[in-house]
């Protein structure tokens, strides 16, 4: 029923997705032969698709990275594949590769599997959650060092506010085209991710237990590298850095389903379509001719939060 339930919210923030903009277009005009309904086939559908998908792999992600790593403040800039793709996809801008087909979108997904391929090899055969999160920090640091390295040597000014415009994420002016390349590792990525419940279930056992139930523990960790490199790479590429999505949805669904990995996943992809659709609905009301970034949005949506858990965090702790 829950499921259920999330599963109408979800379809109801994308139908405002719809509708919300500017001007604000009706059902009646959806299908109607007229600019609103161009508007609706060209710019708002793709932008409400890709709000949707983005927003439930950053949740799906979340929820599994904080089941893998049993931490509540992971998320899937953790491991380091955002930050990577970002890089990816700001050395497209910096080379001036964006006028070629798939250019940005191309590069930040190699960025996105370099990380995933690093991650692998840092982390090897016997690294557990510990040595996961100690790769990503270094990865995630060496993409961040390496991005703004690229800014400070940008060729002109316009290069660089090009790069730090992109880094802040959008789904501004997103087609059909991008869908159609980001949605199938979009869709790859998640059904990854959804198979690994049941062994999520078992480390919260911990390892030997999980072992013993039959679960290997290198196969659960190099399933949620693959999938959060396809899924949360595919989404950097299509629309820059969306933060805190998967940090905050996973909470909120704790309080409705439990504690239980493996059920905490559906409920996260969910509710993090559903924030993403609401909030890149709400940056269009923003007054004035342009709009507020989606990233910018979400960072000050997500900072509080994040501040208010990591302080009761450390009120249990006390």
């Amino acid at each position: 029923m829950k499921v259920a339930t999330l599963l109408a919210l979800t379809i109801l923030a994308f139908l405002v997705s719809l509708a919300a903009g500017k001007v604000w277009i009706g059902p009646a005009d959806w299908f109607a032969d007229t600019a609103n309904g161009w508007i609706i086939a060209e710019l708002r559908l793709p932008r409400a698709i890709l709000g949707c998908s983005i927003g439930a792999v950053l949740g799906l992600s979340g929820a599994v990275l904080q089941g893998y790593l049993r931490n509540p403040l992971a998320d899937p800039t953790v491991v380091g594949v955002s930050s990577s793709a970002a890089l990816g996809g700001v050395s497209a801008i910096f080379l001036g590769l964006t006028s070629f087909p798939l250019g940005l979108f191309g590069c930040a997904m190699i960025g996105g599997a370099l990380a995933m391929i690093l991650l692998v090899l840092m982390t090897g055969r016997s690294g557990g959650p510990l040595g996961f999160i100690l790769a990503g920090m270094v990865l995630s640091t060496l993409a961040g060092s390496l991005t703004a390295f690229l800014i400070s040597i940008a060729p002109n000014p316009f290069a660089a506010s090009e790069i730090i415009a992109w880094l802040m994420g959008a789904l501004t002016d997103r087609g059909m085209e991008d869908v159609k390349h980001a949605l199938p590792f979009m869709i790859i990525g998640s059904a990854i991710l959804l198979g690994t419940g049941r062994g999520l279930d078992a480390l919260t056992l911990g390892e030997d237990a999980a072992r013993t139930l039959g679960f290997s523990t290198t196969r659960e960790r190099w399933a949620i590298v693959a999938g959060v490199g396809l899924a949360v790479g595919a989404s950097v590429a299509v629309s820059g850095v969306v933060g805190f999505v998967g940090l905050i949805v996973p909470h909120f669904m704790r309080s409705l389903v439990g504690e239980r990995p493996s059920a905490l996943l559906v409920p996260s992809a969910l509710g993090g379509a559903i924030l993403t659709l609401l909030a890149d609905s709400l940056v269009r009301l923003t007054p004035g001719p342009g709009e507020v970034r989606l990233g910018i949005a979400m960072a000050i949506l997500g900072a509080p939060f994040f501040f208010l858990l990591l302080t009761r965090i450390r009120m249990r702790a006390s």
